[in-house]
């Protein structure tokens, strides 16, 4: 490799060091839990996993995952069309439809695959895809595998969404897609005004609701339970990664006829090993806690109400909402990234977030509730960031 190109990527790394941007990776050496070991034995509070329900290491899901492997092994070998199905596949995509209220299920090795093969094999050159300008990577992505007209409204933005539809008119299908949660800033899509636009211009609506099923809605099935639209929702994608385990995994959900289309041609379902089938069975144990208690949601939200509450009393500036994501606004990618390694000290794991996975000087620490914090690590991670707010003048 020429010595150029890697002097090249030197510099740009350095640069990005320089400028706050550099990401960098924690080691965690325990379970992932409300309260994690890191690399140099410190125990530290965190406060940024996507574990929404404290399921990662919940012990029937544990008894569950070994009695999984003792039953079916580690990995199939192989993808799903030649001899990678196994029952369990065919039952969580059975249970999945059941818990969405949709009609058939198919399941990818993760939502970024799932969005990634969606958009090229239901769309062709003469469609139109409506896409909010805050959608996640992967819907970008795999809109950008397809050959269909694109079009970007601004984010939750119905009247800019309409103007779209309007200059779609004369496309053959159209399909709006949109996340049910947006990651970085909380904030729930608005799939009522969406899909009232919807059927007034003849389109289908998408959301990947990977920040949303399992703990939001009334039986926490998703964004399309939380707004009365569980019918009008068309193709809903997500993760087993999030809420419902935190293992890995995603799904396609929908009507029937989609789901088969999308099995006979969808590029990271064809040439993808099946789920390995630990996740499977387990995520299948997953369900069956969510279907026969509430408790876990409503602690969930009962820690996102105080936290916030709290943040708010302090002069924090937070996204308005209601949702387990709570970004603390900074503005600046260095001042974001000094207080999350400041806090870490304080015994809080938070990252921060910059450029390019927010928008330039919207830099920020996005915290992340859960059902596994309790009070006192809520009440240690608020004395954290008022005392380290104070030192650095953001409060």
């Amino acid at each position: 490799m020429s010595q150029v190109f890697l002097n090249y990527l030197a510099q740009e790394i350095e640069n990005l060091k320089h400028t706050g941007l550099y990401k960098g990776e924690r080691v965690i050496t325990s379970q992932q839990q409300a309260d994690i070991t890191i690399a140099d034995g410190s125990h530290v509070i965190n406060l940024c996993a996507n574990n929404y329900l404290g399921l990662s290491n919940h012990p029937e899901l544990l008894k569950a995952a070994k009695e999984a492997i003792d039953q079916y092994g580690f990995g199939m070998s192989s993808v799903r069309f030649i001899c990678g199905t196994q029952s369990d596949h065919k039952e969580l995509e059975k249970r999945l439809s059941e818990f969405l209220g949709t009609e058939d299920t198919i399941l990818y090795s993760s939502c970024f695959d799932a969005n990634g093969g969606l958009f090229e094999t239901l769309l062709g050159p003469n469609d139109a895809v409506i896409s909010d300008a805050l959608n996640h990577a992967s819907i970008i992505d795999g809109i950008r595998l397809c050959k269909a007209l694109r079009f970007r409204y601004n984010n939750n933005d119905m009247h800019d969404l309409e103007q779209k539809l309007i200059e779609a008119e004369d496309c053959r299908y159209k399909l709006i897609a949109t996340d049910g949660v947006f990651s970085m800033d909380g904030i729930i899509a608005n799939l009522s005004g969406i899909c009232d636009l919807a059927e007034k211009y003849d389109a289908m609506v998408m959301i990947d609701d990977s920040h949303a099923v399992g703990f939001i809605g009334e039986n926490g099935r998703g964004t399309h339970e939380y707004h009365h639209v569980m019918n009008r929702v068309d193709i809903i994608t997500g993760t087993l990664g999030k809420a419902l385990g935190g293992a890995s995994g995603g799904y396609t959900s929908g009507k029937k006829p989609v789901i088969e289309w999308l099995r006979e041609r969808s590029r990271p379902y064809l040439f993808s090993n099946a789920l390995a089938p630990v996740v499977t069975a387990t995520s299948i144990k997953v369900l069956d806690l969510l279907e026969t208690s509430h408790e876990l949601m409503k602690k969930l939200h009962d820690n996102s109400a105080y936290f916030r509450k709290n943040m708010l009393q302090l002069g924090f500036k937070l996204i308005p909402g209601e949702h387990p994501i709570i970004p603390v606004m900074l503005g600046d990618a260095k001042l974001a990234k000094t207080m999350a390694d400041t806090l870490l000290k304080e015994g809080v794991y938070v990252v921060g977030f910059s450029y390019p996975v927010v928008p330039h000087n919207q830099a920020r620490i996005r915290t992340q509730m859960s059902a596994g914090h309790e009070k006192t690590h809520l009440d240690h991670a608020i004395n954290a960031f008022a005392k380290i707010g104070n030192q650095l003048g953001v409060i």
